[in-house]
């Protein structure tokens, strides 16, 4: 019975070594594999109209493997030129087609940094993955493409000036702080300013000059033209303005006003305060720079659970009063976009600023820079943050392996460079990384 037992094992081996010989006779992959990309259109001018109709389809051959294989595919978008070293790309699984909205190619490019209403040749090519280390390409194929730009222009010739605003009476004249600026907003002749202000008056002007300003002799809401200044009181604001046909100011209000987030994955947990988001008008949505924790957020306006935001789907988009939203541990940039009622989490370095002159000392977390999403890449800020008489430095992603100081105290930084001595006061902080040479500007209120 024993030899009986072992003679079935031996054959048992003898059949799994065959079978394995056939299974790898089988998966030799093709030396000859060549995947054919082809395109419906040579040349696309992409307008807003166009956001939501489908512009341009991608289709792809199926190679033959010498085996049956579950292939994994992904479109990769540059410059004609490029090397496809830092692509933008667009997930297309299993399929051997992609047909692709206006508004998606159109995101891509401007990613990838290309001029908006300039007409561009743009490559294509297919990534085709069959394992981690089994990765090919197919042909290039280019397109020439007009994209447009995504950023709204919001922006009117009326400001905030005063001492309770970050840039004081002085702003706009000699020091680089202008009027807290007003935007248009959908109501005709409305305008709408967001704020931190501190105790103090303010009035309104034009185009950063004292030429045409305004403010409020009975202190009832109405404004007049050269009228008293307006007394305010320490807090975050929304300013609305209603002009004449000619925008001139006619009546204002003040309404405290902020959202932020809530909960144990955010900075402050779920006893606040709120993290709060910063006014974003290139796009009319809010943003912000975090770094979040394992564990559950919501949204809710003014520091105040009487109307918090939650998503009870999972899905991005916000209900009031929904379900907790579990985040996981990371840096991002957060989105909320009050139009759409929806938000996004994109996971993205984060500058910061630490030091034991900052709000949380030289072992953090770091007060987090704002990207400009506007048209000034490279460009990041903090406003309205509180330092005391001490050192900062600015550092990524809360951490000492990429950091910068000022070795001459001169605005220009220099990687591990020396640590800034600041004076306590308020202080609006430009990090412009656009240059050869990042710099920093300190403008205290």
């Amino acid at each position: 019975m024993k030899k009986l037992i072992n003679n079935s094992i031996t054959l048992l081996a003898l059949l799994f070594v065959l079978v394995s010989c056939d299974d790898n006779e089988l998966t030799t992959l093709n030396s000859d594999v060549n995947t054919e990309l082809s395109v419906s259109e040579q040349t696309l001018v992409l307008t807003e109209e166009l956001a939501e109709t489908e512009v341009l389809t991608l289709n792809w051959t199926d190679p033959d493997y010498g085996f049956n294989a579950a292939a994994n595919y992904k479109i990769l978008i540059d410059f004609t030129g490029g090397d496809f070293s830092a692509p933008q790309s667009i997930s297309a699984g299993s399929d051997l087609v992609k047909i692709l909205l206006g508004q998606e190619i159109n995101s891509k490019l401007l990613s990838l940094g290309i001029v908006p209403n300039t007409a561009t040749d743009i490559d294509f090519k297919i990534q085709t993955t069959l394992s981690e280390g089994t990765v090919f390409t197919s042909n290039v194929k280019t397109v020439n493409i007009t994209a447009y730009s995504s950023l709204l222009d919001l922006s009117t010739n009326l400001g905030l000036v005063g001492d309770a605003t970050p840039g004081g009476w002085d702003a706009g004249t000699d020091r680089p702080i202008l009027d807290v600026p007003f935007y248009t907003t959908s109501t005709p002749n409305q305008y709408v300013a967001y704020a931190t202000l501190r105790d103090g008056e303010m009035k309104f002007r034009k185009d950063n000059l004292w030429t045409e300003n305004y403010g409020d002799d009975g202190a009832d809401g109405s404004v007049e033209p050269n009228g008293a200044n307006i007394p305010v009181t320490a807090g975050t604001y929304k300013i609305t303005v209603m002009t004449d046909d000619a925008a001139v100011p006619l009546s204002y209000t003040l309404e405290p006003f902020s959202w932020g987030i809530v909960g144990d994955g955010t900075p402050n947990g779920w006893d606040g305060p709120d993290t709060q988001l910063t006014y974003n008008s290139f796009q009319d949505n809010f943003k912000l720079a975090v770094t979040l924790t394992d564990g559950e957020m919501k949204f809710r306006f003014n520091n105040d659970w009487g109307v918090n935001l939650g998503d009870d789907g999972l899905d991005g988009i916000l209900e009031v009063g929904g379900g907790n939203i579990p985040v996981t541990a990371g840096h991002y940039i957060l989105t909320l976009d009050l139009n759409a009622q929806t938000y996004e989490l994109e996971p993205m370095d984060v500058w910061g600023l630490v030091g034991d002159a900052a709000p949380n000392g030289w072992d953090g977390p770091n007060v987090k820079f704002l990207p400009d999403f506007g048209i000034n890449e490279g460009f990041y800020y903090i406003n309205g943050v509180t330092l005391t008489d001490g050192e900062i430095k600015i550092r990524q992603n809360d951490a000492w392996g990429l950091n910068y100081g000022d070795d001459g105290n001169d605005g220009t930084m220099e990687v591990g460079g020396a640590n800034i001595p600041v004076t306590a006061g308020i202080y609006n902080i430009v990090f412009d990384f656009s240059g050869a040479d990042p710099m920093i500007s300190l403008n205290q209120w």
